[in-house]
């Protein structure tokens, strides 16, 4: 059967479209996973960098995106996360994206590739973090970490309601009353690297019993004076992955790792790029002058 010219023209260029159609669905879609991710602001928790209504780009080539079953997932199961090389690998006090490390229950590390947060990492794999007066530093670096700005106004606002008789503020991470870690006075924290071996003690076992739990799928416990996991007892731990410790730029209006603990580095997304679209949280009024706003 001979097909009309005009109708073989018409079939080539509806092919065309069909074929330039997948390839830039490739590519958006390639995009995506590897390189960018857009997100929208709803709390002020990273305020006054980031405010509510603000939508930000989030680049991913800085850190290496991850690859895994994205199906699986979201889901809910269980998934081997691969990461891509990183261009420069996180830096404190960038911005970054990552999923919220306890979305079911506290102080218990899950994935939920759902649920997202956004802090500011204020210390990395290697470091020995602390919290000073409500100040954050890390043994050995003079870099100001965090907002201090907002550091100074929580402890100011801490002091003058402890002058009035109130107590605040109460224990932090991990929680432990003979610790007595809080936001106020916090650590010295380590923060685990790849391939770290820590010897196990009851301080220990408070820091990365969680951790441990993520990363052996076994229950850590304390009991007299020795450290178990699962059924077996153990002196020391070696680290299956790189630790990073966020905190919001809002100090006193902020659940970070100042509450929940360390962040497994699988959890991390990307670095917040700019601020692409900002709006005003019930009017709705563009906010042109954080539009394109380098973060």
């Amino acid at each position: 059967m001979k097909i009309n010219k005009k109708v073989e023209k018409i079939i080539d260029r509806v092919m065309d479209v069909f074929i330039y159609t997948v390839v830039a669905g490739l590519l958006f879609i390639a995009v995506i996973v590897l390189a960018i991710a857009w997100f929208h602001i709803p709390t002020g928790s990273m305020e006054p960098t980031l405010l509510p209504g603000d939508n930000i780009l989030v680049e991913k080539l800085s850190y290496g995106a991850r690859l895994f079953n994205v199906g699986k997932a979201l889901d809910g199961e269980e998934v081997e996360m691969k990461r891509m090389p990183a261009l420069r690998g996180v830096k404190r006090n960038d911005v970054v994206v990552f999923h919220d490390p306890c979305p079911y229950e506290w102080r218990r590390i899950e994935m939920d590739m759902r649920k997202y947060y956004l802090k500011r990492c204020v210390a990395l794999p290697g470091d020995t973090f602390r919290i000073v007066n409500g100040r954050y530093r890390v043994d050995g670096c003079d870099e100001i970490l965090g907002h201090r700005g907002e550091q100074d106004k929580y402890a100011d606002w801490v002091r003058i309601m402890s002058q009035n008789g109130d107590d605040p503020i109460g224990l932090a991470f991990p929680g432990d009353s003979l610790m007595g870690w809080t936001v106020m006075d916090f650590g010295p924290l380590y923060l685990p690297r790849k391939g770290d071996r820590i010897a196990m003690d009851r301080e220990s076992f408070l820091c990365y019993r969680d951790a441990m739990r993520y990363e052996t799928k076994r229950e850590p416990a304390y009991r007299n004076d020795s450290v178990l996991l699962g059924d077996s007892l153990i002196t020391e731990y070696v680290f299956k992955q790189n630790y990073y410790f966020m905190a919001g730029d809002r100090a006193n209006n902020s659940r970070d790792s100042r509450y929940w603990g360390i962040l497994p580095e699988d959890f991390i997304v990307g670095r917040v790029w700019m601020i692409w679209d900002s709006k005003e949280r019930n009017g709705g009024i563009r906010k042109w002058e954080r539009v394109g706003k380098w973060v």
